[in-house]
């Protein structure tokens, strides 16, 4: 069944592969982030309203092998021993359930996982508050944005998940991917069934 509607719950994902081929390493990482079972299909990213956040392994449950999983996915790759790759994924979320908050892609080369997130959900913040109309100065530090959007009561809660390696010091390739993975409405009912 191909999902329709409004995805209900999103759980959030991130890995790292190694292989001699790109391809290769980056179904590894899918690996490593548990989704390389499913057909996934790259989306925009918008959080949808009243959608919640689950653990990675409550969602997986509600997906099958082979099924076509929505995903906003961030990735990022390198052959060069060393080379420091990230991938990140940020979420903006606003206050209440009928608005939807954003979701935003980062990927990038000599920073870690940390900066890589922070950069991530800055943008996400910096793009739900354009939408609601908050003004901000977006060259003031990050931290001190993310105070003055909490303190509008419009965005409520900011994260991010990321993944960051050193490219392998053979030369093979390193694949990183963080994802924030949706599930349906039948998901669940599929679940509560069985």
């Amino acid at each position: 069944m191909v999902p329709s509607g409004v995805p209900a719950r999103v759980f959030f994902t991130s890995g790292v592969g190694v292989h001699n081929e790109e391809l290769a390493a980056f179904e590894t990482a899918l690996r490593d982030c548990g989704i390389a079972q499913f057909n996934l299909v790259h989306v925009s990213s918008i959080f949808p309203p009243g959608c919640r956040r689950i653990a990675t392994s409550q969602g997986l449950k509600y997906l099958s092998p082979g099924e076509i999983v929505y995903c906003v996915m961030a990735r990022n790759a390198t052959n060069e021993p060393g080379r420091l790759v990230s991938s990140a994924i940020g979420v903006a979320l606003p206050a209440g359930d009928k608005q939807y908050g954003y979701l935003s892609e980062h990927h990038a080369f000599g920073q870690t996982d940390e900066s890589a997130g922070e950069y991530a959900e800055d943008l996400a913040a910096s793009m739900l508050a354009s939408t609601l109309g908050i003004k901000f100065d977006p060259d003031e530090a990050w931290d001190a944005r993310r105070q003055a959007f909490r303190m509008s009561g419009k965005i409520v809660r900011t994260s991010h998940v990321a993944q960051s390696a050193r490219g392998d010091r053979r030369g093979r390739w390193t694949c990183v991917v963080s994802a924030a993975v949706f599930v349906f409405p039948h998901h669940l009912i599929q679940q509560t069934l069985a």
